[in-house]
């Protein structure tokens, strides 16, 4: 469900865009974007980080691109959250006692601690490749293309990494015993 939530800005971006054009898109994501983040406060009292920077980086590249009625703003932005997202993992490699990685799941799963190291990279380095994939479609292909390459492509490579990293994990982690499990 919270994956829905978080993309449903996006969604309504695509909708947009195929029905009115880039430029009305560009308001539905930024009114969609305000909504979620309004939604999230009404509902747990706490804003999300990466609510925050999406709407932050939206409302910049949006405005620029409404403002200046420049497409290649709004096509600038998730180049740029992309790679933000990427230092701060890359970041987290030299700050602080654990990863970013090891932060948010490693509550969830226990991993050898020199493999976390090792994941934090692989985020961080994803993280930059996906800027530079929206970079080469932008530059090499019309709107339509690199709408769709945002909604799909992005969504697809991101599903494609999270379960190449489940499958390299899936060898790491501990059986729990049948007794065990029947239990929970």
């Amino acid at each position: 469900m919270k994956f829905l939530f978080d993309f449903f800005p996006i969604l309504l971006f695509f909708i947009a865009y195929k029905l009115y054009g880039i430029y009305a898109a560009t308001v539905v994501a930024i009114v969609a974007s305000f909504a979620q983040v309004s939604w999230y406060w009404l509902q747990h009292r706490r804003f999300e980080n990466m609510h925050l920077i999406t709407l932050a980086l939206l409302v910049v590249f949006g405005g620029l691109t409404l403002f200046l009625q420049d497409e290649a703003f709004i096509k600038w932005k998730p180049t740029v959250i992309n790679w933000l997202f990427g230092l701060v993992f890359l970041g987290s490699q030299f700050i602080g006692r654990k990863t970013l990685v090891e932060r948010m799941m490693g509550a969830a799963i226990e991993l050898p601690a020199s493999l976390w190291p090792r994941l934090n990279l692989a985020w961080a380095a994803f993280f930059l490749f996906l800027g530079l994939a929206n970079l080469y479609v932008m530059y090499n292909f019309d709107t339509d293309t690199w709408v769709n390459f945002k909604l799909f492509g992005m969504t697809g490579l991101t599903l494609a990494f999270v379960l190449g990293q489940g499958l390299y994990l899936v060898r790491y982690m501990k059986n729990v015993p049948a007794a065990e499990s029947e239990r929970e």
